[in-house]
């Protein structure tokens, strides 16, 4: 062959080659400035991945030229913050992993947000970045799937595929930060065009704020990112290390009390306090005590759990400047022992200094069917694992507590076993959103149920227990839940805003014939008391009170018990009538507990000194 063909054959695949680049290197020229991708990615996330705050503006706001104007402005508020901030970003390495791993995040908020009608904040954030491999498998579904497809994945592969042309690092630079400067100034002019519609419907709608769409992942990030800026968690205080037992009554044997940490549970759908249903029939036939006004800590359980235990009281525990101590460590300082049993997603810092088992993963064929076990795992064995505990603080006495897994959602309908769901037909999906209002609270009521048995049965081990020990029970729950009350699903509202059904909890007492002996707390008593106002604020202080520990960090104003104890009998009490005027919590703090709160915090410093 000559050279002339050859030459020919290779100057027509360059002419081809060329002709399929042109029309990559003409979007290039029109579109390859970062500042489109930044606009594109921008408008994209601030309108379609905001479609819960939308949902949630036509609600609240009337329909109207002036609605759709101002739902115009926080659009463009919204795209002009994320624009600002991802300009900050726009460099070769960084812009398009920020931009898909924004995407991402926007997808599943926007998922949560409108399925379960939840908002994103702070805790809801713990909640997230706690959540173990069982609780993501309750969460999966094909929405879930469908969401992340459509809002995350899709514009992800644009994104990727997109063509760039950064340019010279200095000439970047000033495009970055001039991109910043008109993105603010945009939102700027947007938020005083439209400020007084904003400022009202955030004074107004609280929830508003927290559905604004990555932004308040962003925040929430950044707001757990500056604790350790706030306070100190370099070390734990030591608290109580003054804490001994008083002395107890003749022919008393060690006390043996059992702490059952609920989860997910409604006070009101608990039969005893007065819900239409028997619910729990089996805990009325052992003569338990129940407060039907006991409010939580949080709305959480990485909220409630640390600071129930903390003996802060919830005010003095969000504003905490480090991190002390909690009751069990009193309880080991007074000499006694401790076991924790989790069959939960852990302890959250509660457990850390006490010896810990966790059951959830156990083999059982009866009791852990499908991978996770039911709570009654926790009762197996227990007497084995009692006395593997030293036993020089066996000689002082036990306490047990029992972290459920309760009626964790969205799941419900997987928390009770086939014999205990008599109210049916249930909701069997974790899309609660395609389940009748009766089905979703028919498979939350199953799960009640099946806590109602766990914990007779808590207590009919507990009975057999009394040759050796003075046992005791008390179940309370960490925090409620919301079963489509207002459109709203699950738990973890920003506290302040929370439904009341997620903060009202269920507070349940046992007490044997021999620890109402050595405590001089009488159950006729406590139930003439039902309708008093507790909280999680009271718990620290009560179960100290109970176990009869003295230290400088119990208040007995704070003790739920107190007022029943030391009673020259039932009919004296029961003449007297029922008490009101115990220092109570949530969701409206009294004066007077505010005293006590600084009080309890203060004498937990005095220990640091």
């Amino acid at each position: 062959m000559s050279a002339e063909p050859q030459f020919t054959v290779r100057s027509e695949l360059s002419r081809e080659m060329t002709q399929r680049k042109a029309p990559r290197q003409r979007v290039v020229q029109r579109f390859g400035n970062p500042f489109w991708l930044v606009f594109a990615a921008s408008l994209w996330m601030a309108s379609v991945a905001n479609l819960p705050l939308w949902r949630a503006l036509t609600q609240v706001l009337t329909a109207g030229p002036n609605a759709w104007a101002f739902e115009g402005g926080m659009l463009l508020i919204i795209a002009a913050s994320l624009a600002g901030l991802l300009s900050l970003l726009a460099w070769r390495w960084t812009l398009k992993p920020a931009l898909i791993a924004l995407l991402l995040v926007a997808a599943c908020g926007a998922y949560f947000m409108m399925t379960y009608h939840v908002v994103i904040d702070a805790s809801m954030m713990v909640n997230a970045l706690q959540t173990d491999a069982r609780e993501v498998r309750d969460l999966l579904s094909g929405k879930l799937l469908a969401f992340l497809l459509v809002l995350g994945v899709a514009p992800s592969i644009v994104i990727w595929r997109w063509p760039v042309a950064y340019g010279h690092w200095m000439r970047r630079l000033w495009q970055n930060l001039a991109l910043a400067l008109a993105a603010v100034l945009v939102a700027g002019l947007a938020v005083f065009a439209s400020f007084s519609p904003l400022a009202s419907t955030m004074h107004n709608h609280h929830d508003v704020r927290y559905l604004i769409n990555p932004l308040n992942s962003l925040y929430a990030v950044g707001a757990l990112a500056a604790k350790p800026l706030q306070r100190n968690n370099s070390s734990v205080v030591p608290a109580g290390l003054d804490a001994h037992l008083a002395a107890a009554v003749p022919s008393a044997r060690p006390p043996l009390l059992m702490l059952v940490l609920g989860e997910t549970g409604r006070s009101g759908n608990f039969g005893l306090n007065g819900y239409a249903r028997d619910t729990t029939p089996e805990l009325a036939r052992q003569g338990v005590a129940t407060f039907r006004d006991a409010w939580s800590c949080g709305t959480s359980t990485a909220a409630s759990v640390p600071c129930m235990f903390s003996g802060m009281g919830r005010v003095g525990f969000e504003a905490r400047k480090h991190n002390a101590e909690g009751l069990l460590d009193v309880i080991q300082h007074a000499g006694m022992a401790v076991l924790w049993l989790d069959n939960q997603s852990g302890c959250k810092g509660t457990c850390d200094r006490v010896p810990s088992v966790n059951t959830s993963n156990l083999q059982h064929p009866a009791l852990c069917p499908g991978g996770e076990c039911y709570d009654g795992i926790m009762l197996e064995g227990l007497d084995q694992r009692i006395a593997a505990l030293p036993a020089e603080r066996r000689a002082k006495g036990v306490v047990l507590v029992l972290h459920q897994l309760g009626s964790h959602g969205p799941a419900y309908h997987l928390r009770s076993p086939q014999a205990y769901k008599r109210f049916m037909p249930e909701c069997a999906s974790n899309d609660l959103q395609n389940c009748s209002r009766a089905e979703l609270v028919n498979a939350y009521d199953n799960s009640v149920a099946y806590t109602d048995h766990f914990l007779a049965s808590a207590v009919d081990w507990l009975k057999t227990q009394q040759t050796a020990w003075d046992p005791a029970m008390v179940y309370v729950a960490d925090h409620g839940e919301s079963l489509g009350e207002n459109n709203l699903y699950l738990h973890g509202m920003p506290y302040l805003i929370a439904p009341d059904v997620q903060k009202h909890v269920p507070w349940i007492t046992w007490l044997s014939a021999g620890f109402e002996h050595r405590s001089a707390i009488n159950t006729t008593c406590l139930r003439n008391d039902a309708n008093v106002r507790v909280s999680h604020d009271n718990y620290f202080h009560s179960v100290l009170g109970l176990l009869g520990i003295r230290s400088k960090v119990y208040q007995p104003q704070l003790d739920a018990y107190a007022h029943c104890a030391n009673l020259p009998g039932a009919v004296a009490q029961a003449a007297a009538g029922p008490q009101t005027t115990l220092l109570r919590n949530e969701p409206f703090a009294a004066p007077g507990l505010a005293v006590a709160q600084t009080a309890a915090v203060k004498a937990l410093t005095l220990q640091q000194r």
